[in-house]
């Protein structure tokens, strides 16, 4: 009889252990479906508000677009220069 309460104890506790791991993969399983779902509905967003093309490029972007070789020739022929900084005088008295 002694012998049998330990393991009855031991496979008390793998069976609490066995529910817990369902739990938990229950429960990332639940996560991972969520952040699924809303990482779908911001792209949807975002698609709305002009973000993607209908191939999937992206239309709008925070970076500046390279302007080609003659353009930039000519936006730096039409800025004005700006006027040269007049050289350090020597203080009166000093």
């Amino acid at each position: 009889m002694p012998d049998e309460k330990p393991t009855d104890a031991v496979e008390k506790f793998l069976r609490e252990q066995k529910a817990v791991e369902d739990r938990k993969q229950a429960l990332i399983d639940d996560l991972l479906r969520q952040r699924g779902e809303a990482i779908k509905a911001f792209d949807e967003k975002l698609a709305k508000l002009g973000y993607k093309s209908r191939d999937g490029k992206p239309k709008r972007s925070h970076h500046k677009q390279a302007a080609p070789a003659s353009a930039k020739a000519k936006s730096k022929a039409q800025q004005p220069q700006a006027p040269e900084r007049p050289s350090a005088r020597p203080r009166p008295g000093g």
